[in-house]
């Protein structure tokens, strides 16, 4: 099956097990716009849950708050966004189809680079054991005339971004021979540079409104509190503070399901330390943060480290944690080291003075600051994409049959047990509602009496639920129930009064969060 078939088997489903909707669905949905369904909204809120306690109870100094999504215009004039939140875009002319240029550039260097790789496989397969894979490269004719060819265009391309050449940009564009994938033609146009906010008028009255913008980002927030936040919590520097929420953006090239949307949610932290020892922090959140997303992804070669070849103007480092989804690598995380550029430019447009004092050592001084930045739903997609299975299993009669199941990480499978009455009759419902009603305060269960125990099993196992409790005859005579995993399949006979402590272990929280400390 190609990754493309894949992704597009999981996006339908989302939708069918209830996990994501189209937004407005009954009138064709809305372009990047969609709606979590009933499983959808109860796994994205474990995985919020999941790194806000990361943040704030692993960390003694990590503080929350929840800014509101309107603020001052002053804001974004502040933070460069009014002037700079821009992306560089091209249309093709046949297909009218309009496309980020710097992303139709790295594309086009991603696929060269995957050329050497398989470059790579093949020789290693031809030689076996005597492969030397770094002589290979330096040597080997072919691979030598790629890397050259791509690092001659990843050097026209940092510089062109630096210079802002937008000329620039789309000769590349046309000198790599780069088609339009729906045409299939190179007609472009030229590269364009289009502002992501949205904006809106604030006042009952249009013509006394002012303009004002849904923020594009949560961390603007954080900043302009950070005052207030530091003397009421009483927090000594270094510090952090985290705060989740929505954040919207007027993508004009928004595709592939979840990963870019006009309207979604961001989980950051920023952290104030202080002037010169940001670097070392900067390490140190680059490995907290990777340790944080390998407690979900057990296979380390799906997660990496993508440094920034171009900094942003308010940085002095910067990486991303990338995980390779069905479409290839992709941002899921930013770790960056901001500098004091936000709190200088806030002061300097406020006028208010936003600057620490160290009781200490009796100085003042600006803060500077190291972000991580993570997207709620490319994480949701991340989770998604690296549980789904397809998997050929045995049926009662022994036989292979297909079945599809998400082995979601138990903490956060959005339905921890289910409790499944083999048959609805002999008081089997009702022993069944009793464990319901026994562990549901703790555990988020669900009751599922339709259908043969065999498709509710398959049904459990596409929405990721990790075990499913049966009551059956024996439990009449001894009150024991049938526990299956779902990732083994295996079932084991354990008493009713044991089931909170089982599945208390199994399905917490505290055991994810326990690897850390």
């Amino acid at each position: 099956m190609s990754q493309q078939d894949m992704f597009k088997k999981l996006i339908a489903h989302a939708k069918e097990y209830g996990f994501i909707f189209p937004s407005s669905d009954i009138y064709d949905g809305m372009g990047a716009v969609y709606d979590y369904g009933p499983y959808g909204v109860e796994l994205k809120n474990n995985i919020r849950t999941y790194w806000w306690h990361f943040m704030t109870r692993l960390h003694e100094n990590i503080v929350g708050i929840d800014s509101a999504i309107f603020m001052h215009p002053a804001v974004w004039k502040a933070s460069g966004h009014t002037d700079a939140f821009n992306d560089p875009l091209i249309d093709n002319k046949d297909s009218k189809k309009r496309y980020r240029a710097d992303q139709l550039i790295e594309e086009y260097i991603e696929k060269q680079e995957g050329k050497i790789d398989k470059e790579v496989k093949k020789a290693a397969k031809r030689f076996g054991d005597s492969f030397d894979k770094d002589m290979f490269l330096k040597t080997n004719p072919r691979v030598l005339k790629i890397k050259e060819k791509v690092d001659e265009v990843h050097q026209r391309y940092l510089k062109a971004l630096d210079e802002n050449n937008l000329g620039e940009l789309r000769q590349i564009i046309l000198d790599c021979e780069i088609a339009d994938p729906i045409s299939g033609t190179r007609n472009w146009t030229d590269v364009r540079q289009f502002n992501l906010m949205f904006s809106t008028q604030l006042g009952s009255v249009s013509e006394e409104a002012n303009t004002i913008y849904l923020r594009p980002e949560t961390a603007q927030g954080i900043f302009v509190n950070f005052l207030n936040v530091q003397k009421t919590a009483r927090m000594k520097i270094p510090f952090g503070i985290a705060q989740t929420g929505k954040a919207f953006r007027n993508e004009i090239v928004a595709r592939q399901f979840i990963f870019r949307m006009r309207e979604f949610e961001q989980m950051e932290m920023q952290y104030f330390v202080k002037p010169g020892e940001e670097l070392k922090w900067f390490e140190y959140w680059k490995e907290k943060r990777m340790q944080w997303h390998l407690s979900l992804v057990a296979d380390q070669d799906k997660l990496r480290y993508h440094d920034h070849d171009k900094l942003a103007h308010y940085a002095n480092a910067a990486t991303d944690i990338e995980f390779e989804f069905p479409m290839g690598f992709r941002e899921v995380e930013g770790i960056h080291s901001r500098t004091d550029f936000d709190l200088l430019r806030h002061q300097e447009f406020s006028g208010k003075k936003m600057q620490y004092y160290d009781p200490e050592t009796g100085e003042s001084y600006v803060p500077y600051v190291i972000e991580t930045s993570i997207g709620l739903d490319r994480m949701f997609l991340l989770i998604l994409s690296y549980a789904y299975r397809e998997e050929k299993v045995p049926n009662a009669e022994g036989k292979p049959e297909d079945r599809v199941v998400l082995k979601i990480p138990p903490a956060l499978a959005p339905v921890q047990a289910a409790i499944l009455p083999l048959v609805k009759k002999d008081g089997l419902p009702e022993i069944a509602r009793e464990i319901f009603d026994l562990l549901n305060l703790d555990v988020y269960c669900q009751y599922d009496e339709k259908d043969s125990i065999g498709r509710r099993y398959r049904r459990q196992d596409a929405i990721g639920t990790p075990y499913c409790i049966t009551t059956d005859q024996q439990t009449l005579e001894d009150r024991t129930v049938t526990l299956r995993d779902r990732d083994s399949m295996e079932q084991i006979r354990v008493k009713i009064e044991e089931l909170p402590g089982i599945l208390k272990e199994k399905v917490s929280m505290r055991k994810l969060l326990q690897s850390f400390i």
